[in-house]
């Protein structure tokens, strides 16, 4: 078909929805670890990924409160900096608590997605990116360990490969 002619149509118009993306969902989640106060996100999207970092960190002791698209996030009494695996296997996403909790607690512990392999996406990036400001990094038993016991630097970071996620990581590891 060349073309696609419409005549006489009647005007469109009304409302049509957008659910809100997961992918900026996610890290935006994993940025209110930063934060001692209250934090409110609305139009998150009903998905299993937005559970499993619900449940993450709740895990990490945040409160969580959600009623329908919106959600309440207070990490103001963050009290645990271990990701386990058991949550953190379910969604490659779970990486990005790592800057967040580095930045914040001075320590991490976060499982690598998938368990002792890195696997196909691996997370050498957001590593190599949280070495470039100040953190010890240790792999052990399937567990990246992290700390900054002085807090993090900022720090000049050409990231060798294109990625979005350990961009997002090393950025919420800055803010602090």
């Amino acid at each position: 078909m060349e073309k696609l002619i419409v005549k006489n149509s009647n005007r469109l118009n009304g409302i049509i929805k957008i659910s809100g993306s997961k992918n900026a969902s996610l890290p935006i989640m994993a940025a209110t670890l930063l934060s001692t106060h209250e934090c409110l996100i609305k139009n998150i999207p009903e998905l299993e990924d937005i559970k499993t970092m619900i449940n993450l960190l709740k895990n990490l002791g945040v409160k969580i409160n959600k009623k329908g698209s919106a959600i309440k996030i207070d990490s103001s009494k963050l009290d645990n900096h271990r990701a386990d695996y058991d949550l953190v296997r379910k969604m490659r996403a779970s990486i990005l608590v790592l800057g967040p909790l580095l930045a914040r607690k001075k320590k991490a512990i976060v499982s690598l997605p998938g368990g002792c392999a890195i696997g196909t996406r691996p997370i050498d990036l957001h590593l190599f990116g949280m070495k470039k400001l100040g953190a010890k990094i240790i792999i052990k038993n399937g567990y990246v360990f992290a700390e900054a016991p002085n807090g993090l630097k900022g720090n000049k970071i050409v990231i060798p490969t294109v990625s979005v996620g350990a961009t997002e990581n090393i950025i919420l590891a800055s803010t602090l």
